[in-house]
């Protein structure tokens, strides 16, 4: 996987947020908010490429959380990116 160097998380009234601009016919914008963890994994593996198991180090290394806490955070993580188009096509 590999983060879409397009989106730039910016900080709007105290909140992490990446703005996707709609693509359909109608003005639907849309806001993927980050809270710190997930802020975390992303700018730790902004311009890499990762799988999930770097996810999960990256919140081991930086939280005290077990491995199955870490990777299901991660795994949702990263599930959102893809939902929401922030990863590059593999």
């Amino acid at each position: 996987m590999k983060i879409n160097p397009i989106y730039k998380v910016r900080k709007v009234a105290g909140e992490n947020i990446i703005l996707l601009q709609g693509k359909t016919n109608g003005d639907m914008t849309r806001v993927v908010a980050f809270n710190e963890s997930a802020l975390l994994m992303w700018d730790s593996l902004q311009g890499k490429d990762f799988t999930i198991d770097d996810a999960v180090a990256v919140l081991l290394d930086n939280y005290n959380v077990d491995e199955t806490t870490a990777r299901t955070d991660a795994e949702k993580w990263a599930q959102t990116l893809r939902e929401n188009g922030l990863l590059l096509p593999e």
